[in-house]
């Protein structure tokens, strides 16, 4: 007598498959943001000050320079008028609203639930849930991190003024700025 035993391989079901690699792209797209890899933009950088066509004029030399006048007329006052002092990026860390913490905690339960057997693959579920909540929470709070910019302005009659602005501003050090309802203006 010929007992014959067949061995059928198991696949884990479909969802599973789209879970794990889910899984897998959030992972890698969550670290490239914390590696900075992704850049995060706000808005476009801005050429509103020298357009293109005068920023390479600029860099390959064949931009006019400026000449000054000297003059005995008086200069007029201006009460908004003043340089830049500095430029300072303000990072601030975003929220958990939960979303991501519940959403790694399914995605690190499904993952641990493939791992061991027994009462080892529960252990392995309990780990991955806990591990993907800690992780998803986290991922989440770079991905809402904001960025802004203070800019000081040392005005004309040695008062400071400070500007926050959401978007990086093109103004550097030393640049002769007028403050106009709250906004930096050239001048």
């Amino acid at each position: 007598m010929s007992t014959q035993v067949t061995k059928t391989a198991h696949s884990p079901h479909p969802l599973a498959w789209i879970a794990g690699i889910a899984v897998i792209l959030f992972c890698v797209a969550g670290f490239a943001a914390i590696m900075g890899w992704i850049p995060t933009s706000i808005g476009g950088t801005s050429e509103i000050e020298m357009g293109k066509a005068g920023k390479k004029a600029a860099q390959s030399g064949t931009a006019k320079p400026k000449t000054q006048v000297a003059s005995n007329a008086p200069v007029a006052k201006c009460a908004n008028c003043g340089a830049i002092e500095s430029v300072r990026e303000i990072s601030e860390k975003g929220e958990g609203s939960g979303l991501g913490a519940a959403g790694g905690a399914v995605v690190g339960g499904l993952l641990g639930h493939q791992v061991g057997g027994g009462s080892g693959k529960q252990i392995a579920t309990v780990v991955g849930a806990v591990g993907g909540a800690v992780a998803g929470n986290e991922v989440e709070k770079r991905v809402k991190a904001t960025k802004s910019y203070d800019i000081t302005v040392r005005l004309d009659d040695g008062s400071t003024r400070v500007i926050n602005e959401v978007n990086a501003p093109s103004w550097r050090s030393g640049d002769r700025v007028r403050i106009v309802d709250g906004a930096i203006r050239a001048i």
